[in-house]
C-alpha cells in the first residue's frame, strides 16, 4: 500500500520506509538525528501488567535495532468502555515500569473506547546521524548474530489455547519482558571503541530486531535491502523451552503461516533440517532479539555474552546468490 502513495522528498529523512527498516530517522543536525516508531498490539498474556511490560520492550525495540537511544514515548490505548479501569491501571503501570528501566520517559498519549484492547507506544529516540545501523548495508563474509531465543509466537497460540506449561510461559515472558537495551549498548560501545583502538577496526554493517515477520522474514529484508544472499544454520538457533513442542502439537499462529507462504520462495533447505526447525523459522515474535550483520562475529558475541546477553553465531552473509537464504542444520 504504501508503494502507492505519492513520495515526498525531504534531504533530511535518512531512513524512511524504503526498505522496511525498524524505525525512521531524520536528521536534525551534523551530528543529531531523531529515531522515531510506533508499535502497538493485542494482550498475548493474561495478566494485565506483564502485558504492559512486553507492549513496551517491544515498541523500545526498534529504536535499539536502529543504534539509537530512545528519549521520550507517548502511550497508544484501546479500551472497553465497561471494562475494569483497574486492569488498564496496570497495563500502563507494567508499561511505565519498561519505560524507566530504559530511561524513556512517558509524556502523554491517546486512548479510545474500542472493543478490545490495545497497547502500545510511539518512541523517539537520538542517533547519531552517521552511526544508523539499517537493514541496508551488510557485507559479503559477515557473520549472523541473534540475541534471544525464538518460539514466542507458537506459544502464545498456546497459551491461548490454554495448553502451554507454566515453564514455556516464563521462559517466554522472560524473553519478551527483557530489554535489548544491553545488546544494543555492548554493539554501540564495541564498535566505537574498536574504531578508536585500530586503523583495522570491525564493523557492525547491518542490525534488525526479530519481530512479526519472524527469522526468516526479517533476514529477507536485510538481504533485499543488501543485496547479499546468506546461510543459516538452524542447528545453532537459540529457540525456547516448549517452542517446538507447541509446533508438534499444532499450536501455529496464522502469522507463521502467513510468514511462510511469502518469504519462504527465497529460502532451501539442507535435506537433514527437521520440518520443525523449518517451521520456527518463520514464528511471529514479539519482542525479540537483535539479528547483528558484522565483519567480527566471534569478538562481538563474546563481548555481548560477557555483558549478560545470550548472543549466538547462527550463519554468515554471501554474495548475491541463488538460494537467497540457504538453511543448514
Amino acid at each position: 500500500m504504501l508503494g502507492k502513495l505519492a513520495r515526498q522528498h525531504d534531504p533530511n529523512v535518512l531512513v524512511g520506509f524504503d526498505h522496511a527498516d525498524d524505525a525512521g530517522v531524520y536528521q536534525l543536525s551534523p551530528d543529531q538525528a531523531l529515531v522515531q516508531t510506533v508499535d502497538f498490539f493485542t494482550p498475548i498474556v493474561d495478566d494485565p501488567y506483564t502485558f504492559g511490560q512486553i507492549a513496551a520492550t517491544n515498541s523500545l525495540s526498534d529504536v535499539y535495532a536502529m543504534g539509537g537511544k530512545p528519549l521520550t514515548a507517548l502511550g497508544l490505548v484501546c479500551f472497553p468502555d465497561k471494562a475494569d479501569l483497574e486492569i488498564l491501571e496496570r497495563i500502563l503501570a507494567g508499561g511505565l515500569s519498561k519505560m524507566m528501566e530504559a530511561g524513556c520517559t512517558v509524556i502523554g498519549g491517546h486512548s479510545i473506547r474500542d472493543e478490545e484492547t490495545k497497547f502500545g507506544y510511539s518512541v523517539t529516540g537520538i542517533i547519531h546521524p552517521k552511526k544508523v545501523l539499517q537493514n541496508a548495508g551488510a557485507k559479503q563474509g559477515d557473520k549472523l548474530i541473534l540475541t534471544k531465543a525464538i518460539g514466542t509466537g507458537v506459544i502464545s497460540t498456546a497459551i491461548k489455547k490454554e495448553k502451554a506449561k507454566q515453564s514455556w510461559i516464563d521462559a517466554a515472558i522472560a524473553s519478551m519482558t527483557t530489554l535489548n537495551k544491553k545488546a544494543a549498548e555492548v554493539i554501540t560501545n564495541a564498535l566505537n571503541d574498536q574504531r578508536r583502538a585500530t586503523d583495522d577496526a570491525f564493523e557492525v554493517h547491518s542490525m534488525t530486531d526479530i519481530t512479526g515477520f519472524g527469522l526468516i522474514g526479517h533476514a529477507r529484508e536485510i538481504l533485499r535491502a543488501s543485496d547479499v544472499s546468506m546461510t543459516i544454520h538452524a542447528g545453532k538457533i537459540p529457540i525456547l523451552e516448549g517452542a517446538l513442542d507447541c509446533i508438534h502439537d499444532g499450536h501455529i499462529p496464522g502469522g507463521l503461516n502467513n510468514n511462510r507462504a511469502f518469504a519462504e520462495c527465497m529460502v532451501e533447505y539442507d535435506a537433514d533440517v527437521p520440518e520443525d526447525l523449518r517451521t520456527i523459522l518463520y514464528d511471529p515474535q514479539t519482542a525479540g532479539g537483535l539479528l547483528v550483520c558484522t565483519s567480527a562475529g566471534e569478538v562481538l558475541a563474546q563481548a555481548l555474552n560477557s555483558a549478560g546477553v545470550p548472543a549466538v553465531l547462527i550463519g554468515e552473509v554471501l554474495a548475491n546468490t541463488r538460494p537467497r537464504i540457504r538453511v543448514t542444520l
